[in-house]
């Protein structure tokens, strides 16, 4: 592998393809139009055949790509000769070629590879850079069918400049492009962190962030027209021209003493203001407070955007206080948690999630956009996730359908890849503690989102797992140690995503009273064969058997009773990646729990507009959804 700031090439040890592979790829970009910026062709017949496949990138230039791809094509197999697959990385295209078809293919088993700046970064932060990669992340692949690509930059007088870019092989679906990018851009902090640019290569999609401007702003953006400008305009000649002249003469000074006043007392007042926000994040956070400042909002900012808390904006109610929509000056939607002032509860939970969601940044998490702490107010900012939770789809008769096979395995799959990042991906390692149906939210395509973080914990990278005096949690999806013990670790998440896997299949509820009725049912019909009697009804036309065995295997593996038994969520990633991957045998699931009489759980969501309530303890907040 030869990688460079200018390239990164790679090679498979296969035996040779045709002697007249390099003449028919040198044609390639002569040949073939460039004005979408890829060419797409094959020479030969099977088993002697070749296809090659590049794209350049999105604001290249038609000059620029054909010249980007002619030197690839002529330096591959120099580079990498007597290979029968091959493909190169440069600043401007991609190009390989294959005795295989590589046309509409996304293969999630190709190798990764990185790309990194010398430099360590002293004045780029990783949140701002990571906020960056999740918008071109979002945007590049909703592109056309000839590109993909998005591009995002950001400045803060702190952070400094972040400029990020993506993009997608053209010919790749929608859903294949998310997946392909979300699965680079997973790996970025691996190679990446704390330096002044970064990019992740795979075959099919890329992604980079830098320091400096490395695209062509002209292609990706428009730039905003200027402000228009002000002019005084004077008298000109007549009678009284010379006592006009004398009038603006005496104006125009006390205007500009005037302006300059206002100016200093904008900035004394500015600096005041900064410094008494300054300590009250020092006293509310710590040290740690310094580093959140870029996320503060102000109070004046939300309550324009809650239209002043009013009622026609609540759409949530609970223990933490009230839930807001709103809307931000520059357009974004948000959900607004204001802490309420006679309430007991929340303010750790509070502290909590700012320190731990500010520092995870993934798709399949809620953002956390911002905080405000002003006239004793606490309210945690977050994007606005439209379509509620998925207990409001999963338990009602007649919601439940929309959630179709497709989806209740996209929203499977997309949980595992969000605690994956928590456990193991993110410069953090942290155990959620409360991972239930009502804390996953769907987005308007239903992706999920794992939402409230107040009661998760941080543990040391090099941890397993650490203990706790005060269970908190929802019964039915605690695990029995930690339940009974007070330890917690990977593997009592992973027993609450076992338990969420099993109740979308069967569109069932795990607990009822103090016996765990879904997990007994299950491991019944597993024993006798029949595991997928336990499908949800509406399922039984669109599920793929294959599929729908696999994941009743896998939640039984997730939900034994010994975690050491259990899977890390990597290994369940794989296991739903590849249909390959031999499955372990599952044991006997923890059937009846015995619990604190006091105990009780409580089901419901902060950004949706029906609830699910039981009983709650006092550990355990409450949001009671109102009518609309």
């Amino acid at each position: 592998m030869i990688v460079t700031q200018k390239e990164v090439t790679t090679q498979i040890q296969v035996p040779m393809t045709p002697t007249s592979r390099p003449s028919f790829l040198v044609s390639l970009p002569t040949t073939q139009t460039l004005n979408m910026a890829s060419i797409n062709s094959s020479y030969g017949q099977n088993p002697d055949v070749v296809h090659a496949f590049g794209f350049c990138r999105g604001d290249v230039k038609p000059d620029s790509c054909r010249s980007c791809l002619l030197n690839a094509a002529i330096l591959l197999p120099q580079l990498c000769p007597n290979q029968k697959e091959e493909v190169g990385y440069y600043d401007n295209c991609t190009f390989r070629y294959s005795h295989r078809s590589l046309f509409g293919i996304y293969n999630v088993s190709d190798r990764i590879f990185f790309a990194w700046s010398q430099q360590s970064s002293t004045t780029l932060n990783d949140i701002y850079v990571q906020v960056q990669l999740d918008k071109v992340e979002d945007q590049a692949p909703i592109g056309d069918s000839h590109r993909k690509f998005a591009a995002a930059n950001d400045s803060t007088s702190e952070s400094g400049e972040v400029y990020a870019f993506a993009q997608c092989s053209p010919d790749l679906s929608e859903d294949y492009c998310r997946s392909c990018l979300q699965n680079v851009s997973s790996r970025i902090q691996i190679c990446c962190d704390g330096r002044n640019g970064g990019r992740v290569f795979n075959p099919s999609c890329y992604i980079r962030y830098e320091s400096y401007l490395f695209y062509d702003y002209t292609a990706v953006s428009t730039q905003p027209p200027p402000p228009p400008s002000t002019a005084v305009t004077l008298p000109q000649g007549g009678s009284d021209s010379t006592g006009s002249q004398t009038a603006v003469k005496i104006t125009v000074p006390i205007i500009v003493a005037v302006i300059f006043c206002c100016l200093v007392g904008c900035y004394l007042l500015r600096r005041k203001t900064r410094k008494r926000s300054q300590s009250i994040l020092t006293d509310s956070f710590g040290e740690e407070g310094s580093n959140l400042r870029s996320l503060q909002f102000s109070l004046v900012t939300i309550e324009a955007a809650t239209n002043k808390f009013s009622e026609e904006n609540k759409i949530g109610k609970g223990g933490f206080g009230e839930v807001y929509k709103g809307v931000l000056p520059d357009g974004r939607e948000i959900a607004v948690k204001r802490l309420s002032k006679s309430s007991g509860q929340g303010t750790l939970e509070f502290k909590n999630e700012i320190l731990l969601i500010a520092k995870l940044q993934h798709r399949n998490l809620v953002t956390l956009l911002g905080f405000c702490l002003e006239e004793q107010e606490k309210i945690l900012i977050y994007e606005y996730v439209p379509n509620k939770s998925i207990d409001f789809f999963l338990f009602d008769p007649e919601k439940q359908r929309v959630l179709d096979w497709f989806e209740r395995f996209k929203i499977i799959r997309g949980i595992a890849q969000g605690l994956c990042y928590m456990h193991q991906h993110s410069r953090l390692k942290v155990i959620h503690r409360d991972l239930k149906l009502c804390n996953i939210l769907l987005d308007d395509k239903m992706n999920p989102k794992i939402s409230d973080f107040g009661m998760a914990r941080m543990i040391a990278i090099d941890e397993d797992q650490g203990s706790t005096k005060r269970i908190v949690g929802t019964y039915g999806y605690m695990a029995p140690e930690y339940l009974i013990y007070g330890h917690f670790s990977e593997k009592s998440d992973v027993f609450s995503f076992g338990v969420i896997i099993l109740e979308l299949l069967s569109g069932k509820k795990n607990a009822k009273s103090y016996e765990s009725f879904l997990l007994a049912d299950v491991w019944k019909h597993w024993k006798e064969g029949t595991p997928l009697q336990i499908l949800d009804p509406c399922l039984m036309e669109s599920s793929c058997q294959i599929e729908a065995m696999r994941c009743v295997q896998i939640g039984l593996v997730c939900v034994q009773k010994n975690p050491d038994e259990r899977p890390t969520m990597a290994e369940v990633v794989s296991y739903l990646s590849n249909l390959s991957i031999e499955l372990p045998s599952p044991t006997e699931p923890p059937f009846l729990i015995h619990l604190n009489p006091t105990m009780s759980t409580e089901c419901s969501s902060d950004q949706t507009t029906q609830s699910s309530k039981t009983v709650v303890s006092n550990e355990i907040s409450i949001t009671e959804i109102l009518p609309r």
